[in-house]
C-alpha cells in the first residue's frame, strides 16, 4: 500500500503528490534533451568570435541557432605548411613572437659545451705531512729521541717527496738523513721515484743518488724498495714495510721492518757489506682524531756480519731492544 505515515499516526494517499512530481520532471527532460541536441549540431569553427559582438548577446536568441554540416568542410584543401603561425598567436591585432622560436648555432653551443676529454683534478697540487714516528726511546746508552717524517707536493700523478729519519741519544745526533725525490705514478697504487739522499751523521756528510718504487701491496700492506748510489762507487739498499692492524676503528696495531744493504765495507761510518743491519717495531696507536695519535710499543734492531764486528770494536751492543713512546701526527 503507498501511503506515507505521519508522526500523528494518520495515513494519507499519496497520488495527490506523486502526479505534480512527475509532470515537473517530464518538463525538465524534455528541455534538457533540446539543449544537447542543438549542442552536438552547432557547428562553432564557422563562426567569428573574433568580430563577434557580445554586448549584443544579451538580445541573441539562441534558440535560433541553425545547425551546420562539418562533414562538408574540405580540410585537405587547407595548406597547413604554409600557415603562418605567428600570426594565430595574435591580440587584439598584435602579433606575439612564436612559441618554438628557430634554433640557432648559439643554441646549440650552450646546449653542447666543447668537453676536453675526461676531466679530473688531477694537475691541482696538494701538500701532505705525515711524522709517523715522534717518539723517545728507552736505550741502554740512554734516553733517545727518533723521528720518521715522509712528505709530499703535487697532484695523483707527479709528486714531490720529502723523506727523513735520524736519532739523537743523550743530546748527540747519531742518525740523520733526508731524501728529495721525484715521484711519478705508474699504476694505481705505485709509485717511482728518483732523487738524492744526503747523509748528515754517522761520519761526515755523504750524497747518494737515489732510485725506487713505493707504494701498497695487497691487503693495504706499504712497501718501500730504494736503491742508492754513493761517492767512491758505494752502493746500498733498503727495504721498509708496515701494515696497520684495526683493533677497532680508532685502535691500531703497527708492524714495522726495515733492513738495510751494502755494497762494500765503510769503517768511517760502521757499515759492513752485504745485510748491516734489521729493525722490527710493533706499536699500538690510538687515534684521537685521526690527525693526532699517541702510541707506545717495542723495536727491536741487530747488526749483522761486518757491521756487527764495526759495532763490537767501537763497544756497541748488535742487538738491542727498546721500550718506545711518542705520537704520530700528519697535516
Amino acid at each position: 500500500m503507498n501511503a506515507l505515515i505521519r508522526p500523528t499516526g494518520m495515513r494519507v494517499n499519496s497520488n495527490r503528490f506523486v502526479r505534480p512530481a512527475l509532470l515537473a520532471l517530464a518538463v525538465s527532460l524534455s528541455t534538457v534533451t533540446a539543449g544537447l541536441a542543438n549542442a552536438q549540431t552547432m557547428d562553432h569553427s564557422s563562426m567569428e568570435h573574433g568580430s563577434m559582438d557580445h554586448d549584443s548577446m544579451d538580445s541573441m536568441d539562441h534558440g535560433q541557432a541553425q545547425p551546420t554540416n562539418q562533414d562538408s568542410m574540405d580540410h585537405g584543401s587547407m595548406n597547413h605548411g604554409q600557415m603562418d603561425h605567428r600570426a594565430v598567436h595574435n591580440v587584439n591585432g598584435i602579433a606575439g613572437p612564436p612559441l618554438l622560436p628557430a634554433l640557432t648555432n648559439a643554441d646549440r653551443e650552450a646546449a653542447f659545451p666543447a668537453i676536453q676529454g675526461h676531466t679530473v683534478h688531477d694537475k691541482m697540487p696538494f701538500a701532505f705531512l705525515l711524522f709517523d714516528q715522534l717518539e723517545y726511546q728507552h736505550a741502554d746508552e740512554g734516553s733517545a729521541l727518533s723521528w720518521e717524517l715522509l712528505g709530499w707536493w703535487g697532484g695523483d700523478v707527479n709528486r714531490l717527496w720529502l723523506r727523513s729519519e735520524g736519532e739523537r741519544t743523550n743530546g748527540v745526533t747519531e742518525d740523520a738523513e733526508i731524501q728529495a725525490l721525484w715521484g711519478h705514478s705508474i699504476g694505481p697504487w705505485w709509485d717511482v721515484v728518483a732523487g738524492v739522499r744526503q747523509d748528515f751523521k754517522p761520519g761526515s756528510p755523504q750524497t747518494w743518488g737515489a732510485f725506487g718504487i713505493q707504494g701498497m701491496a695487497l691487503y693495504g700492506f706499504e712497501a718501500e724498495a730504494t736503491a742508492f748510489i754513493g761517492e767512491g762507487g758505494q752502493t746500498a739498499a733498503r727495504l721498509e714495510g708496515e701494515y696497520d692492524i684495526l683493533l677497532t676503528n680508532r685502535l691500531i696495531l703497527q708492524p714495522t721492518a726495515e733492513m738495510n744493504f751494502y755494497g762494500k765495507n765503510d769503517s768511517v761510518r760502521g757499515a759492513g757489506s752485504g745485510l748491516a743491519d734489521t729493525e722490527l717495531g710493533l706499536r699500538l696507536r690510538y687515534e684521537i682524531v685521526r690527525e693526532f695519535a699517541p702510541y707506545i710499543g717495542v723495536s727491536w734492531g741487530r747488526s749483522y756480519g761486518n757491521t756487527a764486528d764495526f759495532a763490537r770494536d767501537e763497544g756497541e751492543d748488535i742487538d738491542e731492544a727498546r721500550f718506545v713512546a711518542g705520537v704520530r701526527m700528519w697535516f
